[in-house]
C-alpha cells in the first residue's frame, strides 16, 4: 500500500479575497501590504462586534460597516457598499447636539484621521433611510509600522435620552 503526501493549505478567509480583489484592480496577484493586512484584520475585527463600527481607509472612504451599525444607519452594507468621504459626508448630515451642522471638518471620525487621535463626541446623525438619531461616538486612527496612518474607525451607539 502506498501513501501519497499531500501538502494541504488552508484556503484564504473570504474577507481577505474580498478585499484583495478590491485593491487589486489590475488582476494581477500582488504581496499584501502591512496596510492591507491591518485593514481586513479590524474588518474581521468589526464583523464579530456587537457593537456598531464604520472602518475607513486613510482618506475617510468607507470600506466597511457591520451588521450592528446596519440598525443605525438605515442601509445594509451589502446596498451600500465602498463610498468615498464626500458622498457620505452628504448622506450622514452630522449635526452637534443642539442640532447645530457640524462643519466638514468636525465630524469625530474626521478629527481622529486628520489629528491621529481619539475622539468621542455627541452628535446627530442622518442615516441612508433620512431618519436622524441622536448618537455617541468614539472614533480612532489606525496606525502601521512607523507610526503612519492605514485607516480608521467609529464605534457608535444611539444614546440615551
Amino acid at each position: 500500500m502506498h501513501l501519497r503526501s499531500e501538502s494541504r493549505t488552508e484556503p484564504e478567509p473570504e474577507a481577505v479575497t474580498k478585499y484583495r480583489a478590491r485593491l487589486d484592480t489590475t488582476g494581477h496577484n500582488r504581496p499584501m501590504s502591512q496596510r492591507d493586512i491591518g485593514l481586513i484584520l479590524m474588518r474581521q475585527l468589526a464583523s464579530g462586534l456587537a457593537v456598531p463600527m464604520i472602518l475607513v481607509d486613510e482618506s475617510g472612504d468607507l470600506l466597511f460597516f457591520n451588521e450592528a451599525a446596519e440598525v443605525l444607519l438605515g442601509e445594509r452594507f451589502d446596498e451600500v457598499g465602498d463610498m468615498p468621504l464626500e458622498r457620505r459626508r452628504h448622506i450622514f448630515a452630522f449635526r452637534d447636539e443642539n442640532g447645530h451642522p457640524l462643519p466638514d471638518d468636525q465630524p469625530p471620525l474626521v478629527v481622529a484621521l486628520r489629528e491621529q487621535r481619539p475622539v468621542h463626541r455627541r452628535v446627530w446623525m442622518r442615516g441612508f433611510d433620512s431618519v436622524d438619531r441622536a448618537i455617541e461616538v468614539t472614533a480612532f486612527p489606525l496606525l502601521g509600522g512607523g507610526g503612519h496612518l492605514i485607516g480608521g474607525v467609529a464605534m457608535f451607539w444611539k444614546r440615551k435620552s
